[in-house]
């Protein structure tokens, strides 16, 4: 597995770049918004990737930040929702803000996004929820988390980062670092994901 490649940006196309690393040019598919991130052609980057491996083929997908890539993770876990789409859903809403949506139960915010309907949206939230009650669930067994998070604000927070695939017990070893009082739900979900992404 691949989790990241660092070289020079040789060229972008409609919906991939080359990255040359050791002489050897990497084309990684990746959605608009972050190619426009990566800056110009000759510009020294790293992309965080997501290698698929298909009898018939083998791509790269590529992202800015490793918040990008967990919710990406997620999304290919879902029901309908392939490669391209998620690519496609990851242009038009922040990790931050798609977690938020599941968790609430937005489902006016998810419909808004590319091929997602009401039936799809209410699948994602569904699945997504589900899957990180049955992560809580593993860890309790492992060892009891000790939940002493009494803010509703970041208890919505935890459950919206749990969306991107961390784990509760790294969420909540970071929420003492945050004042959650007087932060919005949604700055405490981008706190929480500067200090899990260092």
């Amino acid at each position: 597995m691949i989790s990241y490649i660092k070289g020079k940006l040789e060229a972008k196309n409609i919906d991939s770049v080359i990255i040359e690393v050791g002489g050897i040019g990497y084309k990684i598919f990746m959605s608009v918004n972050s190619m426009d991130r990566l800056g110009e052609a000759g510009t020294d980057v790293k992309v965080y990737t997501y290698m698929r491996v298909r009898e018939d083929d083998i791509s790269l997908f590529g992202f800015c930040t490793n918040e990008e890539l967990k919710m990406f993770e997620q999304l290919l876990g879902v029901s309908g929702v392939g490669a391209k789409s998620a690519l496609s859903i990851l242009a038009n809403i922040s990790p931050s803000s798609f977690a938020l949506a599941i968790i609430t139960g937005d489902i006016n915010t998810l419909k808004g996004l590319p091929g997602i309907g009401a039936k799809s949206a209410q699948r994602m939230i569904l699945e997504l929820k589900d899957k990180m009650k049955t992560q809580e669930a593993i860890e309790t067994e492992v060892v009891p988390i000790k939940t002493t998070i009494k803010s509703d604000k970041a208890k919505d927070a935890i459950e919206a980062l749990q969306v991107l695939g961390y784990s509760r017990r790294d969420i909540e070893l970071i929420m003492a670092k945050i004042n959650t009082e007087e932060l919005s739900v949604e700055e405490i979900i981008k706190q929480g994901l500067k200090y899990l992404g260092m």
